[in-house]
């Protein structure tokens, strides 16, 4: 028998023996010579894993691990044709696959067996940052890696603002343009911003949020970022809206951050709170506290894991190494008890989670519908990596292993006054 045919009955073998009792298939797996698996497959199945070469299950499987999975992903092992993030499950059931010792050692010998073949790596290498963790040098390390990768790359499939953060539907059929417009304007409302108020965005991005609030709210607004391409971009937005007198963006980290000449009325931070790091946590509490007006009010909306879902402690994760080095998710729970310890009081709370599901499958669309537009900004592998990661996302928001808030928090006074009205009412004047 060739190798080429021993390579193919031996992955038919691992292909019967790992989706054993998966219960229904409603997806195909197209080896690299044409045949399909299962032979009875439906003629549309939800997705199609096409394996690249002879050896393309070794270098999924082998070590199991998702890391392993993603790599083989990124450089082009395998494929997936039709809707990745349908693909998920499978990634939960390779993690689940309970098998004894016996066959444990049968798997590994039959994967070792395939030839140790790997398709060519891009440009784009795991991630390589160094210094103290969440240290400032090490944090503009990590920012620089996931954001200074193209400008153009994120306007292709953002909405028009450049807003990287979940959108706020009205209804699931929305256009991504709209709904972060109306996210924009539910953060000022939540934020009961007023012309003329200081108002800080930490991690600002692009500048969506800060030119929204200076442009329809009269904020006098300033954002921040470790990411000086976004200063670039932001900028020059900032001042092709005329608004170079009440908005600015500038390159700081959160920790250096002085009031001027009195505190901010207001703080924001959108999507940056995933980058702080457990151990930093209270630093970023009480750094808002001390920058924060008596009576002012600090909306922190962030990602954050379930609480039964448990901490990853393993530094080589698929996220950790390609997209987001030194991220850490925590439940809201914990981090609701440092912003309390710090003496911020919890005003409201409220999950997004399904309109960052619906936000991701709408950036994951477009991006696939610019993939050879995208390539002009960035090579394969790190087109392949948003694609897989921001599935990913859409995938574990969908199904509860993911989660996000929007925590707005108060300044009491020094009577313990909130200055907040009585009611919620004016959180729902949408203006969308």
């Amino acid at each position: 028998m060739s190798v080429e045919n021993r390579a193919k009955k031996t992955t038919v073998a691992i292909l019967n023996e790992v989706f054993d009792g998966y219960g229904e298939t409603d997806f195909a797996v197209r080896l690299w010579d044409g045949t399909i698996w299962p032979a009875d497959s439906a003629a549309s199945p939800a997705f199609t894993l096409t394996l690249n070469h002879a050896g393309a299950l070794r270098q999924m499987l082998l070590p199991p691990s998702e890391l392993s999975l993603g790599e083989a992903y990124v450089y082009g092992d395998f494929d997936v044709e039709g809707d990745l993030i349908a693909a998920f499950p499978l990634v939960s059931h390779f993690e689940a696959l309970d098998l004894g010792l016996s066959d444990k050692l049968g798997l590994a010998w039959k994967l070792r067996s395939l030839p140790n073949e790997r398709s060519p790596r891009g440009e784009r290498q795991a991630a390589e940052v160094g210094g103290r963790t969440h240290s400032r040098a090490r944090d503009r390390q990590a920012v620089s890696y996931h954001y200074d990768v193209s400008n153009d790359f994120y306007a292709l499939w953002l909405d028009e603002r450049m807003v990287y953060s979940c959108g706020y539907f009205a209804d699931s059929g929305e256009d991504i343009h709209t709904a972060q417009k109306r996210k924009l304007d539910y953060i000022c409302r939540k934020l009961r911003l007023q012309p003329g108020e200081k108002l800080l965005d930490i991690g600002c991005g692009w500048g969506g949020l800060v030119i929204h609030a200076a442009k329809h709210y009269g904020a006098e607004a300033l954002g921040i970022t470790l990411s000086e391409p976004q200063v670039a971009l932001a900028q020059k937005r900032i001042e092709e809206a005329g608004l170079e007198e009440r908005c600015q963006v500038v390159c700081e980290d959160y920790r250096d951050v002085e009031p001027c000449d009195e505190p901010f009325d207001k703080l924001v931070s959108v999507g940056m709170f995933e980058h702080v790091g457990e151990e930093k946590m209270r630093t970023y509490f009480e750094k808002a506290w001390d920058i924060l007006r008596p009576e002012g009010l600090f909306l922190n909306h962030a990602i954050a894991r379930p609480g039964w879902e448990p901490k990853v402690e393993d530094p080589d994760t698929f996220s950790n190494r390609y997209v987001f080095p030194d991220g850490e998710l925590t439940p809201i729970s914990h981090s609701l008890r440092i912003a309390e310890d710090v003496r911020f009081e919890v005003r409201d709370v409220e999950s997004l989670r399904e309109h960052y599901a619906l936000t991701l499958r709408r950036w994951v669309r477009r991006l696939e519908e610019r993939h050879d537009e995208a390539l002009k900004h960035v090579d394969e592998a790190t087109y392949r990596i948003w694609r897989l990661f921001m599935s990913g996302s859409a995938h574990g928001f969908e199904s509860g292993r993911l989660n996000i808030y929007q925590a707005l928090l108060a300044k009491p006074g020094s009577e313990g006054e909130s200055g907040l009205p009585l009611t919620r009412a004016d959180l729902y004047d949408d203006r969308a």
